[in-house]
């Protein structure tokens, strides 16, 4: 079965500039999904390997050294895993035909893609760039629930101006998010030069949003977007239904959630969109 046959509702969206550190997030939600799953060590390496060389593809390639988006969704279904890794660049050199077979594009990292995974697509995008589908078969073949909608995943996106500083994640079920939100996290509130106690404190703060969010979510898929810039974190989180953004921040009822975000947080701010509202909150380095 090819990648193509399958119509994926994604587990994972991760949206982000092609910076070559943001190459290390992909990574970490990698990470996350085979702590979900308990991929062994040898299939998490080579799937982490075949899916940053299609990334470090983008970073080198895709837009001639200027910014631009990079897109990555996760899959599960019952043959394994598929990655989809997209840029809105110039695509790959041009060949005739929408489907290219790996083996007649030269590239930086493409030979060990193909080695590594047990199919790959590239496919021309309508609206410009190129979408590299890898296939990977996996011991715990079905281990990760497919979402059964995909509302909440155009959430996923950061408005272009915002792209270079901000990373956006959409992730279902929430059990998934579980084991891969604190890793993302804490990867950038190292890229913003906070302490290690501070890490620990987003780290927290992320476990603690994740395990109480599930009756708070409006979508299928829960959704943070994050701007890191020196010593501050900006987290948007949502979709929620309108009321449980207060209810996060000032219940204690809730297992003492609201004083858990309290203490982490350095400030918030909610803002409603119809039915549903976003949870804003600030971090910022303390010491």
């Amino acid at each position: 079965m090819t990648a193509s046959a399958i119509a994926e509702i994604p587990n994972v969206r991760l949206s982000l500039s092609n910076s070559a550190e943001n190459v290390v997030l992909v990574r970490q939600a990698l990470s996350g999904l085979a702590d979900t799953i308990a991929l062994d060590a040898l299939e998490l390496n080579d799937i982490k390997t075949a899916v940053s060389e299609a990334c470090n593809n983008v970073v080198l390639h895709a837009y001639d050294g200027a910014e631009g988006p990079l897109e990555v969704d996760i899959c599960g279904h019952p043959a394994g895993l598929c990655v989809m890794v997209r840029d809105r660049g110039r695509g790959m050199p041009p060949l005739n035909g929408v489907v290219r077979e790996p083996q007649a594009i030269g590239g930086i990292g493409l030979p060990v893609i193909q080695a590594l995974a047990d199919d790959v697509e590239f496919r021309d995008l309508d609206e410009g760039g190129t979408e590299v589908r890898m296939e990977f078969a996996t011991a715990r073949r079905g281990a990760l629930q497919q979402p059964q909608e995909a509302d909440g995943l155009d959430r996923a996106s950061a408005p272009d101006p915002e792209l270079a500083n901000s990373a956006s994640i959409a992730v279902a079920p929430i059990t998934l998010a579980r084991t891969i939100l604190p890793r993302v996290l804490s990867a950038l509130a190292a890229r913003a030069y906070f302490s290690t106690d501070r890490i620990s404190d987003t780290q927290l703060l992320a476990d603690t949003l994740v395990a109480h969010a599930d009756d708070s979510l409006s979508s299928s898929h829960l959704n943070i977007t994050v701007s890191a810039t020196p010593r501050n974190l900006e987290l948007h989180i949502g979709p929620l239904y309108r009321g449980r953004a207060d209810t996060l921040i000032n219940d204690r009822a809730v297992d003492g959630l609201g004083c858990m975000l309290q203490q982490l947080a350095d400030g918030h701010e909610v803002t409603s969109a119809g039915p549903t509202e976003v949870l804003a909150l600030h971090l910022a380095e303390r010491r």
